[in-house]
């Protein structure tokens, strides 16, 4: 049975990864309420491939 209210899976991508032509991505899967945050969002999470913290935003 499928779950009811306005929480949603989100998908997070690093921005910065793209810039330095380095292979693979960063993603990050999390959720978020629809109700209270209706923009896309927009968190600082680790890039594992760049070793730093970098700005990471929800995609689709």
């Amino acid at each position: 049975m499928a779950k009811k209210g306005n929480r949603v899976q989100v998908i997070l991508e690093c921005t910065e990864h793209k810039e330095t032509g380095k292979p693979g991505t960063s993603r990050y899967i999390t959720t978020k309420n629809k109700k209270n945050t209706p923009d896309r969002l927009e968190l600082k999470k680790f890039n594992p491939i760049l070793k730093k913290m970098t700005v990471h935003k929800e995609i689709k």
